[in-house]
């Protein structure tokens, strides 16, 4: 909202010419995201502690995550309210993209909001019922999906898989691809759920992910440049790289107060949001396998449970000690401090990996 009422004013202030430019915009949403989380951070943390909305720990979990109950969960109204205050000062509100995301987000993140409510003040241990979940997160992807596909920004490239390495497209799925980019968005957001295991697991490899597809979308929405790289130029996506670098900002903060030991968790309420956010991004921009890539580890994550479960159910024997496989590490004799930055380094390894697909010769 704010730079909807700057940018007129450019004309007489010089100055105010730098808001037209998504570099200048990304770097201050992200700043902007920051500072919100790091000031108000204190206050929600003791707003949630006096609700009384802590962390319910299962009573299959590791020994030592016993001490985390209790801790203040519901931690993600935390990064999606500053992303949204950051966005109404920096975001464009008249891209179909920023506002569909944004709904999306706050669509997903009520969803959780409400799984962690039932969890902690019902004392429900499994939430909002499975179904139920799944039919919010299918009707959410399902609505993201079909705007995308009845108003395309490029209909060249409206239905086509590109693969990373690869420059063209390699399958025209005409209407398909709707219901694949629903299995898309809804397999990240349960997949980075599955992930926020740990303290700061979820919030910086995220924040990775973020990053990078900060820079595809940026990089996308350059006609010149994505011509460049072999990549399908999708008008208008540029201006995701504002809502994601508030994003990345937001992470960075939360990690402040997320980082072992943690005094707050994100809870359903910020991982169902995120996955869902670096699910519906990598479907608007046509990077659905190049997440499969930089987010390797929620893939890991999510393939380490269907295993764990799939063998169980037919073999009656479980391959690893503990899903998802973070548990695994740490009932390995890993600490949990060296899970979590081993899996931030493969995370950046993975990032680099899928940079490393833009441009071959």
């Amino acid at each position: 909202m704010f730079y909807h009422f700057i940018l007129p004013l450019k004309e007489y202030v010089s100055f105010l010419r730098l808001f037209q430019y998504i570099t200048f915009r990304s770097a201050f949403a992200a700043l902007t995201a920051l500072l919100l989380v790091l000031i108000f951070g204190r206050f929600v943390i003791s707003w949630l502690r006096r609700l009384k909305l802590g962390e319910q720990i299962r009573n299959l979990g590791p020994e030592s995550h016993k001490t985390k109950a209790g801790t203040p969960t519901m931690g993600g109204v935390l990064i999606l309210g500053s992303v949204v205050l950051s966005m109404l000062f920096w975001g464009n509100f008249k891209n179909h993209y920023v506002v569909l995301l944004l709904l999306a987000t706050i669509g997903l993140g009520a969803l959780g909001f409400v799984d962690d409510y039932i969890k902690t003040v019902k004392k429900k241990k499994d939430g909002v019922n499975p179904k139920g979940k799944l039919i919010v997160q299918i009707a959410i992807a399902l609505f993201v999906a079909i705007v995308i596909y009845l108003f395309p920004s490029n209909q060249k490239e409206l239905s086509t898989l590109y693969v990373p390495f690869i420059n063209q497209a390699i399958f025209d799925m005409g209407w398909l691809w709707i219901i694949f980019s629903v299995v898309v968005i809804i397999g990240s957001s349960n997949a980075v759920n599955l992930t926020d295991g740990l303290d700061g697991l979820a919030a910086g490899t995220v924040g990775i992910v973020v990053s990078t597809l900060a820079i595809m979308t940026y990089l996308t929405g350059n006609v010149k440049i994505a011509d460049y790289l072999g990549i399908p130029y999708i008008a208008h996506s540029a201006e995701l790289t504002v809502f994601l670098s508030a994003l990345a900002g937001a992470l960075i903060g939360f990690l402040w107060f997320n980082s072992n030991p943690a005094s707050v968790f994100m809870g359903d309420t910020g991982s169902l949001a995120l996955g869902g956010v670096i699910g519906i991004v990598a479907v608007m921009i046509k990077k659905e396998f190049f997440l499969f890539i930089v987010g390797g580890i929620f893939v890991m994550e999510a393939l380490s449970v269907i295993i764990q479960v799939g063998s169980f159910k037919l073999r009656g024997k479980r391959v690893f000690k503990m899903a998802p496989i973070h548990h695994h590490f740490e009932l390995s004799g890993w600490p949990e401090q060296k899970v979590v930055v081993r899996m931030w380094i493969l995370g950046i390894v993975l990032a680099i990996m899928g940079l490393a697909s833009l441009k071959i010769l």
